[in-house]
């Protein structure tokens, strides 16, 4: 699995090649606007702020597959712009886990195993320069987590 070998639409339907951002580490969320975790947008974009200029990249993934998101892609852009304005990446609309799952989920899966698949929204993955999963973790999480954070910053080489 590789995550480079991946791309996602945004909410405006832009193709975005993950190619791009070779040998950059990623920070994906799983998101969903009617989650109890939806507060954790205004950290993430804190993240954002604090290490996109190291190269980080974070990517918001809306999803429904927990009944949590039954907004359509506008609708999310419109919510998210007037409650929790950001600067990352936000894809359009995509199932995690099962069958229709997007590939880097079904990836996840097979190399992985169940435990790296979501089992909610807001699961969170750290992805290495290579495109390698580096580590996941759970919704409870915060993105400011002291251990979310230090792991960020050994992707990011000690900034």
């Amino acid at each position: 699995m590789n995550l480079f070998n991946h791309h996602f639409m945004d909410l405006s339907g832009a193709r975005i090649y993950l190619e791009r951002y070779r040998n950059q580490p990623f920070f994906i969320v799983n998101i969903a606007t009617e989650s109890r975790f939806v507060p954790q947008l205004k950290r993430l974009q804190q993240l954002h702020t604090q290490f996109s200029r190291h190269g980080l990249v974070i990517i918001a993934i809306p999803c429904n597959d927990f009944d949590e998101e039954p907004r359509e892609e506008a609708q999310i852009d419109e919510f998210l712009r007037e409650n929790y304005p950001s600067s990352f990446i936000v894809t359009q609309r995509y199932a995690v886990t099962g069958p229709e799952a997007h590939p880097l989920f079904r990836e996840m899966l097979q190399e992985k195993g169940a435990a790296a698949l979501p089992r909610g929204t807001f699961n969170k993955y750290l992805f290495d320069r290579r495109g390698e999963l580096a580590e996941h973790f759970p919704p409870e999480t915060l993105p400011d987590d002291p251990m979310l954070v230090r792991s960020i910053n050994q992707q990011l080489g000690g900034v």
